[in-house]
């Protein structure tokens, strides 16, 4: 039987033919579902557990005296300027608590561009919270003073030295150092994004920060769920691992503060040199007295939000060269008649491709997962948002909550 020779300019247009033929099919969408879901079936094997961190493991323990800046990390506030946070005091926890006052201690911060030459400096503010329970026999807590400072005038891709604390008191911090991202451009990216949820403070979240550090991120996104202080085992006073057992009539969770000091100590040798962006998790919702929620999250994290225009430390948007950052919360109201998919749609309507042509979106619940546990848990978010979402295209989303 005879062959047949095709000349490569028929090969050419026989690829053509088939890739108008492609496109012209319309490629489904969630939005055009629901599909029978294709899934496999999780390998029970590979979910071992982890020991909980002891408070006195070295990488928890407060290293510092008196008013000496510790827990020090990074966000970003936008292309030009950077927050650093840091605390300062003794926290309490007990029956009886009494506040520190933040007037007390300067939030200073000073830096350059050469080690140990600090050409530039600039204050902040400080604020303590407290965690106050309703009920007989539950430990009450106050932070120690924690500070925010946004330090501005930064050159792009450039490493810039600082130290942190207050002069008045010659408290300050050892130096530490950063490099800045890139300017928004569709030629310049973050060499490595780091993407982490429901970290906790176990053995195992030892072993992910280990391997993080070891890749020298750029930037970190830390998708929710941070330290599992509403679960820690001594929790009541205790040392109750079954809590609702040893406090059958409290009408809320007591939470063990502390263990969000021993995370950020955990957490400072990468995140302050890497700036690490934050959105809430349902662990980060820590009920207390009067109905208050979430108090350790809004007290200890700065983020854009003021800058994005969104005014909220539950949602905001960032730029990392040429890529647009938006974190969506899930546990703040995101119906279409709601401030936050107001923002979301006016922060969509003013990307520039042209600038930053990859969209990442970051919530902590996903939206499709078969997790029998959190299955369709945010079916009503997904709902209100999902199509704006298609409607301008997001390239990625990054969820955790599920396991």
């Amino acid at each position: 039987m005879g062959k047949i020779k095709i000349s490569a300019g028929f090969r050419i247009i026989l690829f053509v033919l088939g890739f108008i033929l492609v496109a012209a099919q319309k490629i489904p969408t969630t939005l055009d579902g629901p599909f029978q879901p294709v899934t496999q079936r999780f390998d029970s094997s590979l979910r071992l557990g982890s020991d909980d961190l002891p408070m006195d493991h070295p990488r928890l323990k407060r290293n510092v005296t008196g008013m000496f800046p510790e827990q020090i990390a990074l966000a970003l506030s936008t292309p030009t300027s950077m927050w650093i946070s840091w605390i300062t005091g003794d926290a309490q926890i007990g029956l009886n608590v009494a506040a520190l006052d933040p007037s007390t201690v300067a939030s200073e911060v000073w830096y350059g561009k050469e080690s140990g030459k600090y050409t530039m400096n600039k204050t902040g503010v400080s604020l303590v919270y407290n965690q106050l329970y309703p009920y007989e026999g539950l430990w009450n807590y106050t932070s120690g003073i924690i500070h925010h400072v946004r330090i501005e005038g930064l050159e792009p891709e450039t490493k810039y030295y600082y130290k942190c604390g207050d002069s008045s008191l010659a408290a300050a911090s050892e130096e530490f150092v950063f490099e800045t991202l890139p300017l928004p451009s569709p030629n310049n990216y973050p060499p490595r994004i780091a993407v982490v949820g429901d970290l906790g403070l176990t053995s195992n979240s030892s072993t992910t920060i280990d391997h993080l550090t070891s890749n020298d991120p750029s930037i970190i996104l830390m998708v929710g769920d941070l330290t599992y202080a509403n679960q820690y085992l001594t929790t009541g006073g205790k040392g109750a691992s079954c809590f609702s057992c040893q406090f059958p009539d409290a009408p809320i969770r007591e939470t063990y503060q502390p263990r969000w000091d021993g995370w950020r100590r955990f957490m400072e040798p990468l995140i302050s040199r890497v700036p690490m962006m934050v959105v809430e998790g349902n662990h980060e919702i820590e009920p207390q007295a009067a109905g208050v929620t979430f108090k350790s999250y809004l007290s200890r994290f700065s983020v854009p939000s003021n800058e994005s225009g969104s005014n909220s430390n539950f949602y905001y948007s960032f730029d990392a060269g040429g890529a647009h950052f938006i974190m969506l919360g899930a546990y703040t109201d995101y119906n279409q008649t709601g401030i936050q998919y107001a923002w979301l749609k006016d922060d969509l309507h003013k990307i520039d491709r042209s600038v930053t042509p990859w969209v990442v979106a970051a919530w902590h619940p996903p939206w499709y997962n078969s997790y029998s546990s959190h299955y369709q848990e945010f079916e009503c978010m997904r709902l209100q948002m999902e199509e704006l979402l298609y409607q301008y295209g997001i390239d990625i989303v990054f969820s955790g909550h599920v396991s």
